[in-house]
């Protein structure tokens, strides 16, 4: 093929796993392309972290401004304008956009707008949004696509038009009762955001609690908080059947004949690899048994000199998951050994009360049969949670029994998210909890906590 372009490396979508390592081969002098469909800085400026948590901050405030609950029910309904609310949101996209975009262009690569997919190992033929085709071949590809928002197989739910975060962010008008279909991460964020904004708000979930992966001791509590604000959870509830169209009027009907009547209704029930229409037969790549691309751990995929980066990889569906990949590859390309194995991940819930949670919790620990010590303090234990009148929550450490190695963290909780780095830096430098629990911490904070968490660790059994 004589009109095949060529380069030493060659990202299919610009994720911040692949937009990071893209760049930087490029400022080192390398020939890179990065093919990407429009979203330029990844998915997470353009419709994930970034907006969402834009819209949650603005949720926020019209919560402060109407605090009054009784009962559960807003005694003075917060009046929005999701215009203005929109428009704050894009303007937050946008600007970060303009930076991502600029810093592409400074970089030297070639940025290659249109979709792609292989026709051949490390060749991917591009159909480009202002017309006509090219194609691309690289010396080495990296496949960094991400995923997509789930629809679940209920009947009339995709005749119904439902919404996914994606649309949920661009509304500019308030939903009169939004329906809410998933009590994962992002299901939770937006019911609770959409509520403090002013709609009426039901959570469907089908499993027995919501955030499923946490302790029992943290989903009550998370659950507790948002039916406190009137958001209406149903848990072990299983949508059998929809009918309507999302932005009208919409009923949900659920296993036990129960119906739910909404204006919108929103679907937060698991992501989809994007690998349809990729041509990864032609790539000579391999899917995994979830239907995510196939990796070692070093990202390597079944085709030579082809990786996988993110999402689309099975990594931890995280931003920041995302850039350890991009560290992961960068050593990988410089003859280095660092992988994927034993990583430690930690992550955030952006609702309130905050959820910041690495390494173990107790179910993990009894899944694994590992004897841990634990410790909990009620978060109006914390002299500064008292004084910002944010007392809801907790704190919990888990501590290996045999050792005084910090196993696993969780709190729920204001300023949750910052108090886990701290955690996180304890445990990455294997410090025993000892030091946190006797180290000088600046009062009055919320991390001040921990001095008191950790004092109330076990002490070990005699013997061990």
């Amino acid at each position: 093929m004589s009109n095949v372009e060529h380069y030493e490396y060659v990202f299919l979508g610009g994720g911040k796993g692949g937009k990071t390592l893209a760049m930087e081969l490029a400022q080192a002098g390398k020939r890179v392309a990065l093919i990407e469909r429009g979203m330029i800085g990844g998915s997470c400026i353009n419709v994930a972290c970034i907006p969402t948590k834009a819209l949650i901050q603005n949720a926020r405030i019209a919560h402060v401004r109407n605090p009054q609950l009784r009962d559960g029910e807003v005694v003075d309904r917060p009046t929005t304008n999701m215009s203005q609310v929109a428009r704050n949101v894009r303007s937050v996209v946008d600007g970060m956009v303009d930076i991502n975009l600029k810093a592409f262009i400074a970089s030297g690569m070639a940025l290659v707008l249109g979709t792609g997919r292989f026709i051949a190992p490390r060749t991917i033929e591009v159909r480009m949004n202002e017309g006509g085709e090219r194609v691309i071949q690289g010396e080495h590809v990296f496949i960094n696509t991400g995923t997509t928002a789930a629809v679940p197989d209920v009947p009339g739910l995709r005749d119904a038009q439902p919404l996914t975060h994606v649309e949920a962010l661009q509304l500019e008008s308030l939903p009169e009762h939004l329906i809410v279909i998933g009590g994962g991460y992002i299901g939770l964020e937006m019911a609770q955001a959409f509520r403090r904004l002013g709609s009426k708000v039901t959570l469907i979930h089908e499993a027995p609690r919501v955030a499923m992966r946490e302790d029992e001791d943290v989903t009550s509590a998370i659950e507790a908080a948002l039916a406190e604000e009137g958001i209406d959870i149903r848990v072990g509830a299983k949508p059998a059947r929809v009918s309507g169209l999302s932005g009208h009027a919409v009923t949900l009907e659920l296993a036990n004949g129960e119906q739910v009547s909404g204006s919108h209704v929103l679907v937060a029930a698991g992501r989809t690899p994007v690998c349809r229409g990729l041509g990864l037969d032609a790539a000579g790549v391999e899917l995994d048994a979830r239907g995510f691309i196939k990796v070692d751990e070093r990202l390597a995929t079944s085709a030579a000199n082809t990786w996988a980066i993110g999402e689309v990889a099975g990594t931890p569906m995280f931003t920041h998951a995302s850039f350890d990949d991009y560290r992961v590859l960068k050593s990988q390309l410089a003859g280095g050994n660092l992988t994927t194995n034993d990583r430690i991940i930690p992550y955030a819930l952006f609702i309130e009360p905050e959820l910041g949670r690495i390494g173990l919790n107790e179910t993990d620990a009894k899944a694994r049969d590992i004897d841990v010590r634990v410790a909990k303090i009620p978060l109006a234990a914390v002299p500064r949670a008292r004084t910002n009148g944010a007392t809801k929550g907790f704190m919990k450490v888990l501590v290996d029994a045999h050792s005084d190695q910090i196993l696993g963290f969780s709190m729920l909780g204001t300023n949750a998210g910052d108090v886990l780095t701290a955690v996180q830096m304890a445990m990455l430098g294997k410090l025993p909890y000892t030091v946190v629990r006797d180290a000088i911490i600046a009062h009055p904070l919320i991390s001040e906590g921990l001095n008191i968490l950790l004092s109330k660790v076990p002490p070990r059994v005699m013997g061990q």
